[in-house]
């Protein structure tokens, strides 16, 4: 425990009593000598401010007077555990989106870096220690935070998207409800007032944005949590199909320990395949999931899923299929 530390436990053990303490339980609490805690009273007296006050026979007290408010330390305290958190928490942020929030969290990694420094915590091995990779993530887009700020504000958006589906932009009044960050990637859930439903757009196929001086509909997070939730991932819509997949017993040993969705049920055949049931509306995203586990994995129901893997994975075939040309390359398809 350092100096620190030990300023910290001392201040709320004081705090959180109404009579002294005896200095013994106050040495075991904090790990140290006399000497040390001594130290210890005269920082917080001379430094900090602290009201600290001694009875010889009974113990150390905060002295408080009728009407006085109770004493605080003054500013932000951490423990060296606590900053280290606080530390990965921040390179998690910066993280998900290089300078998205930059601005806003340097200030805050500046302040942290230089608590870690003064604490000497390592700060350079921490950094290194660290890493966070991305997969398949897109640029964010230039309309992030205003779309953020409705979202927390409770206001309406004007925006111009671009569907990827349909390969149209259009103009759409949304009430945001959400951002989500799913998969390295940003959507914001909203109401669409155009369609009166809920929708997801991506973040990224934002043209413009404009926040509107209107107060955004409101929905309660069960009604959110229906609609957004009970479905196979960011395609939303209240789950009607379930699938039913059986993977090899190598692959089990992974599958086994990952979660695909929080209604999904699993469990080990007698041959040593593992079966997973999920629930699911839109296909596409879950095809996709299935076909990255290539053959060690059998769609056993329902049949319109499993026509569609075939499909796919006949059409994937085709592309390896070309004729050699006169100079003896395939032929590509694309």
């Amino acid at each position: 425990m350092d100096k620190y530390e030990r300023i910290y436990k001392l201040h709320n053990i004081l705090a959180g009593r109404r009579v002294p303490v005896e200095i013994g339980e106050l040495l075991q609490a904090l790990d140290c000598s006399e000497a040390t805690f001594y130290r210890l009273i005269a920082l917080m007296r001379d430094f900090l401010k602290a009201p600290i006050e001694c009875d010889r026979n009974r113990g150390y007290y905060y002295r408080r007077q009728p009407g006085d408010e109770a004493y605080e330390l003054p500013g932000l305290w951490f423990t060296a555990k606590e900053l280290q958190a606080l530390f990965v928490f921040e390179r998690l942020l910066a993280g998900l989106e290089p300078g998205l929030l930059g601005e806003h969290l340097a200030p805050l990694g500046r302040r942290i870096t230089e608590l870690l420094q003064h604490k000497r915590l390592g700060l350079s091995e921490a950094a290194r220690r660290i890493r966070i990779v991305s997969l398949a993530s897109r640029p964010v887009g230039a309309f992030f935070q205003v779309l953020a700020s409705a979202t927390l504000q409770r206001r309406r958006v004007r925006v111009r998207y671009h569907s990827r589906s349909r390969n149209e932009v259009v103009e759409r009044e949304i009430s945001p409800q959400r951002m989500t960050h799913y998969r390295d990637n940003w959507y914001v859930d909203a109401w669409c007032h155009h369609r009166n439903a809920l929708r997801s757009f991506s973040v990224d196929r934002v043209m413009e944005a404009t926040e509107l001086d209107l107060p955004a509909l409101d929905f309660q997070d069960s009604k959110l949590d229906e609609y957004y939730a009970s479905a196979y991932g960011i395609f939303a819509g209240k789950a009607n199909k379930t699938a039913v997949l059986h993977f090899s017993p190598e692959r089990a040993r992974w599958v086994a320990d990952e979660r695909w969705h929080p209604q999904q049920v699993g469990q080990f055949l007698t041959d040593g395949t593992y079966e997973l049931r999920i629930p699911y509306r839109d296909e596409h995203e879950l095809v996709m999931d299935i076909l990255r586990h290539g053959g060690d994995v059998r769609v056993i129901a329902p049949k319109t899923l499993r026509k569609t893997v075939q499909e796919t994975l006949r059409r994937a075939l085709q592309n390896y299929e070309g004729q050699p040309d006169p100079a003896g390359k395939e032929t590509r398809r694309f």
